[in-house]
């Protein structure tokens, strides 16, 4: 049987969702089986030495997020003033911090105006993706 057959034999299996298939044609013979993905059960994590951080509440009002994993910056520099205090009024695209991924300094911009309420993150701090930054009213 030559080659381009057992191509076409695969793609049937795969277009009709077969798990097996087997031909005979004169005295060659070929079985075709599809193996099944394995899935791993859920393994539990083995607890850490660090004690766990308490559960967070849900900020209110409008919350910017952590667009990826990295270490947050309050200010451009060591030493200098932070982007943004509370109390302080910010208009959409102003930067509000620095997060640091990959040896890459990305600033996070704000995507709407209004006031900083409350900044839940502290310098220096590893951060995840999603985790709420800022809260501020609009």
């Amino acid at each position: 049987m030559d080659i381009r057959k057992i191509k076409k034999l695969i793609d049937l299996m795969i277009e009709s969702d077969l798990q097996a298939i087997e031909v005979k044609e004169g005295d060659q013979s070929i079985a075709l089986t599809r193996r099944n993905p394995v899935v791993a059960a859920a393994v539990p994590a083995m607890p850490t030495a660090a004690p766990a951080a308490p559960a967070a509440k849900t900020p209110r009002g409008a919350v910017e997020t952590s667009p990826m994993v990295g270490v947050f910056y309050a200010a451009p520099n060591p030493g200098e003033a932070p982007f943004v205090k509370v109390g302080q009024t910010v208009s959409a695209g102003e930067t509000l911090g620095i997060i640091e991924a990959m040896k890459i300094m990305n600033p996070i911009e704000a995507t709407q105006s209004g006031v900083i309420e409350e900044i839940l993150v502290k310098n220096g701090e590893v951060i995840q993706f999603g985790q709420p930054l800022f809260r501020y009213r609009a």
